[in-house]
């Protein structure tokens, strides 16, 4: 008796297996093609630059302070000193509160990243969604992510639709 009902159930799970669906996309190659994704990048890009110029340029004073503390430090009196180290202290931790404010977990970059990236990652998204429902796919891997996937033929590749449900050629 458990022997028919251990085949029965080996069965059973061998025909849901393989009456199942699967497709794959490569976000990578998606997102290549995607022009809107590279703008959104070379923006993102330029913004992170310039932030990261106005933290160097607090970074910098602090040094110049220090370099001037350091070559001045034997004609101060105590009250000088306290004064300059407080203003090296200070400059750096504006520094810090500046990176903080643009490159900190939540900080703006992070902030622009979603505005510009959020619409574009919802779109194919949808774009893959509706693939799914028209050819009855119950599960999608991206191929590019490098998760454990050994090998995958090329046949249930679907970015190339994606990108055409999208509007890019490919």
């Amino acid at each position: 008796m458990k022997r028919i009902l251990l085949s029965l159930m080996v069965l059973l799970t061998a025909i849901t297996a393989s009456a199942q669906k699967f497709a794959l996309v490569d976000m990578e190659y998606i997102l290549k093609n995607v022009p809107a994704y590279e703008r959104a990048n070379e923006q993102l890009n330029q913004v992170s630059k310039k932030w990261e110029s106005e933290v160097d340029a607090l970074l910098r004073e602090a040094e110049t302070l220090y370099k001037k503390y350091q070559s001045e430090a034997v004609f101060l009196s105590d009250t000088q000193k306290t004064k300059a180290e407080e203003a090296i202290m200070e400059k750096e931790k504006e520094a810090s509160a500046l990176k903080k404010k643009y490159f900190g977990s939540e900080g703006e970059l992070y902030k622009k990243r979603q505005s510009l990236l959020a619409p574009i990652q919802d779109e194919i998204y949808n774009a893959v969604k509706d693939i799914c429902d028209q050819k009855g796919y119950q599960l999608v891997l991206d191929r590019a992510s490098g998760g454990s996937i050994i090998y995958a033929s090329p046949k249930i590749d679907i970015s190339d639709e994606v990108l055409t449900k999208l509007g890019y050629a490919y």
